[in-house]
């Protein structure tokens, strides 16, 4: 059994993924953060296990993929993720926002997302893993009244670089930068920039047992 220092989600389901926390605590090492979180993260994946068969909350139905390709796949960035305020746009069930409210505690994010039923289960993984750091925003991002809120915003499936910022540009202070995960080639996105918008910064990342190339593109605005 799984031991922590919160209120469980259910027993039963955490038993039945208990086998993946050496998978995990290996790739939380790679990552370079502490194990301890891996109980933790845990219950957030039992938890999106167990609403996935009843509500499709994500295409991914396996554990074990979902722990490479959901959670690791989210926590590659944290290193270039700074305490602060984060907008985390069409978050889905919660991804990267709940991993990375899990792994830094300073760090205050905003899970935006306009499905129902998603933003039932954010609501209740916010509830069960007592995240004081996660609020849920059932709204699309374009209607989230809160311009200039947020120190960052990510969307890890959202759309493109210029799509992201037209739908969520205006929640970004004036120092403020989209932190996005993309493949290999982002030229062209780059090239789609609307004006004002500028490259920052291009950091490789590497997944725990994820094939291929994943990169963190970040943006900012000219001269803020």
């Amino acid at each position: 059994m799984l031991a922590t220092a919160h209120a469980p989600v259910d027993n039963t389901v955490m038993n039945s993924l208990a086998h993946l926390q050496p998978q995990l605590e290996s790739g939380l090492d790679a990552l370079a953060l502490p194990t301890t979180l891996a109980p933790r993260l845990l219950d957030y994946l039992a938890l999106l296990d167990r609403w996935n068969k009843a509500y499709n909350l994500t295409a991914i139905r396996d554990p074990r993929e979902m722990l490479v390709k959901h959670l690791l796949d989210s926590l590659a960035m944290h290193a270039h993720v700074e305490p602060g305020r984060l907008a985390d746009l069409g978050t889905g069930p919660g991804l990267p926002g709940i991993p990375l409210a899990i792994a830094k505690p300073r760090l205050q994010v905003a899970l935006v997302e306009s499905n129902g039923k998603k933003a039932r289960f954010l609501r209740e993984a916010v509830r069960q893993l007592q995240l004081d750091n996660a609020r849920v925003l059932e709204s699309r991002a374009e209607e989230v009244d809160e311009p200039g809120a947020f120190d960052l915003i990510t969307a890890r499936a959202l759309d493109r670089l210029a799509g992201i910022l037209a739908v969520g540009g205006h929640l970004l202070a004036a120092d403020g930068q989209l932190l996005a995960m993309k493949g290999p080639r982002v030229d062209e996105e780059v090239a789609e920039l609307p004006a004002g918008w500028a490259l920052a910064a291009v950091h490789k990342l590497t997944v725990p047992g994820l094939d291929g190339e994943r990169h963190l593109v970040v943006v900012s605005r000219k001269n803020p």
